[in-house]
């Protein structure tokens, strides 16, 4: 049997961006991307702690170091400038002894998305 887990996650991000005249998505700085695991255009969900807003969209490398968590296309409309964010990336487990010992990456941000 199959479960879903929860892989990664980036915790308290903010929204630095929003750009509505996109096709959708989310940019997140590539260097978190590396940190939680996350690939180009993987999917994700994400929790606006702002407006209780939850959707899911796909991902997009931004420039390392950017500290950028830019929210686009329609997603723009789920959050502004300054929301606190929660990206969740989950996977699919089938093997039991492998569910006992899973852990998922999380990572913590400050107000400056910087990790904490």
């Amino acid at each position: 049997m199959f479960r879903c887990f929860l892989r990664s996650k980036i915790h308290l991000a903010t929204v630095t961006e929003s750009n509505l005249a996109y096709e959708g998505s989310i940019t997140i700085d590539s260097n978190y991307m590396e940190m939680v695991g996350i690939l180009p255009y993987e999917q994700v969900m994400i929790s606006n702690m702002n407006n209780g807003e939850r959707f899911e969209t796909y991902v997009i490398p931004g420039k390392p170091g950017s500290r950028e968590f830019c929210l686009n296309g329609p997603t723009a409309r789920k959050g502004a400038v300054g929301d606190r964010i929660i990206i969740f990336s989950y996977c699919w487990i089938d093997d039991h002894e492998k569910m006992k010992s899973f852990k998922p990456v999380i990572i913590k941000l400050d107000d400056k998305n910087k990790p904490v």
